[in-house]
């Protein structure tokens, strides 16, 4: 495994969050406390105890109220009109090597993220498998929100990111969690410089529904999968959790006082 000082952590950090609202307000996402700390700590937490120091957060929204020693900040000065691909590059300068990215508004156990690292793979996704049992709970009709995954025999992805109807379209959910090192970052960057390059104003090589700079992680994953470069589904069953509105907040509140958020997330791990 390889867990040196090669290893670099980037967290996506820039977001408003205004389905969290009004608990985001004042604040980002990623500094909204659920139970006893922030989902930024909790995050950092995690990568400091499988020795990842170099960790970088990109802020956007209310980027003076992230507060973290030994943590690198770099800013997307355009987060209000631009999205997560845009933002991880914003961190260009630190995909080298061997780089773990991370949304800023989940929290995952170690185990999730040993899996991830203990993975050779030159480009490495995290999904859940059990993933329908945690949308079941969180949305009435879970193919709101759901996107279409799958992958071949081998577990590389080929397709991810489609709102689908059906729910046998979906083999799993992305979790904001993966992995990119030696060609698989070579072809991360050229992949997107290339695209970038060829996209205008009214066209969007990557989804012709969105500007290009608006463009969501999934467009660039689901890409990539397209021009054939391997993306290694690297499966976990529960272990993380997603804080995206205030009735997920408000649902994980519930679930910890009641002694049942551990089927989906252990607070103790």
């Amino acid at each position: 495994m390889k867990r040196n000082n090669d290893m670099n952590a980037i967290i996506l950090a820039a977001g408003k969050g205004e389905r969290l609202r009004p608990l985001t307000n004042k604040i980002p996402k990623c500094m909204v406390k659920l139970f006893d700390k922030t989902i930024l700590k909790y995050q950092i937490d995690v990568f400091r105890s499988c020795k990842i120091n170099d960790i970088t957060v990109v802020t956007g929204y209310e980027a003076d109220k992230i507060k973290m020693e030994g943590v690198n900040f770099l800013h997307n000065q355009n987060y209000d009109t631009t999205n997560m691909v845009e933002t991880l590059f914003c961190a260009e300068e630190e995909l080298e090597e061997s780089v773990i990215i991370s949304y800023g508004d989940i929290i995952f156990e170690k185990y999730v993220l040993e899996k991830l690292l203990d993975s050779k793979h030159e480009s490495s996704i995290m999904i859940d498998k059990n993933w329908l049992k945690y949308w079941q709970i969180r949305f009435k009709n879970p193919l709101d929100d759901a996107e279409s995954l799958s992958y071949d025999e081998n577990n590389f992805l080929t397709d991810i990111g489609r709102k689908v109807e059906n729910i046998d379209e979906i083999s799993g959910q992305y979790i904001g969690l993966m992995k990119f090192q030696g060609n698989g970052l070579k072809f991360l960057k050229n992949f997107y410089h290339e695209f970038k390059s060829s996209s205008t104003e009214k066209y969007n090589p990557l989804n012709p529904n969105i500007e290009f700079k608006k463009s969501y992680m999934t467009d660039l994953l689901n890409g990539l999968c397209k021009k054939n470069v391997k993306l290694q589904a690297i499966f976990i069953e529960n272990g993380w959790l997603e804080l995206d509105t205030l009735d997920d907040f408000e649902l994980y509140q519930k679930m910890q006082s009641s002694n049942a958020l551990s089927i989906f997330y252990n607070i103790n791990n």
